[in-house]
């Protein structure tokens, strides 16, 4: 009877055994799937519209200005519109070093490119982040009644540049997110420390967004 027992005990531990290992192999993969395919879930874009105007967020020069331009060229939008982000101008100055901000070669990119100054608008306020950019672009399409809005950034940010949107822009309010090619390898992303951060950064991002941007920067 003790033997039977015993048997029947081994068998138990050996099925627990293997029960264990096939979940941990199913989680080990499930993590190689998410591992490898995250750099192209991050990766969205819209079908182009006429829109009211093409933004240009801060960041990722001269690509962002240059797929602007491009999109411009294409007579889907009268204007362009560059966020302001904040940069040590005032500091140098009182150094008496002068120092023109990302909006200013944004601005001489787009010209270069064939797009009219006249067509193109410095958004006034000065954004440190992706949301505040998005909160400048509500605020000035309330402002000039613009409907819709065809937002240029990064391919790894597209993603939660859409999500923030939807999160901050009132019903009536659209916009049109576009990747400007800037040579992101979604397919190995970890192989260059530029795309595993911009990853890593993009992930984190979204988790904040999705958390209701608890965490908020330093200062405005």
């Amino acid at each position: 009877m003790t033997a039977v027992h015993n048997s029947q005990h081994r068998g138990a531990r050996k099925r627990r055994f293997w029960i264990a290992a096939a979940i941990l192999l199913i989680l080990a993969l499930a993590a190689v799937i998410v591992f490898r395919g995250i750099g192209r879930w991050l990766v969205v874009q819209d079908e182009l519209e006429h829109s009211d105007a093409i933004v240009v967020l801060s960041g990722g020069m001269p690509q962002r200005a240059l797929e602007a331009a491009r999109i411009y060229r294409q007579g889907l939008a009268p204007q362009v519109w560059i966020t302001r982000p904040a940069s040590p101008s005032e500091s140098l100055a009182a150094m008496g070093i002068s120092f023109e901000g990302e909006e200013s070669y944004s601005r001489a990119i787009l010209v270069h490119e064939g797009v009219p100054e006249t067509a193109i608008r410095i958004l006034a306020p000065v954004i440190v982040n992706t949301a505040d950019e998005e909160r400048a672009t509500i605020a000035e399409m309330q402002a000039t009644q613009a409907s819709r809005v065809i937002m240029v950034t990064s391919p790894p940010h597209t993603r939660r540049v859409r999500t923030l949107w939807r999160k901050l822009a009132p019903v009536g309010l659209t916009m049109i997110v576009r990747p400007a090619a800037d040579g992101f390898d979604a397919d190995h992303w970890w192989r260059t420390t530029k795309d595993a951060l911009a990853v890593v950064r993009e992930t984190l991002g979204l988790l904040n967004a999705w958390a209701g941007l608890p965490v908020q920067p330093a200062s405005h």
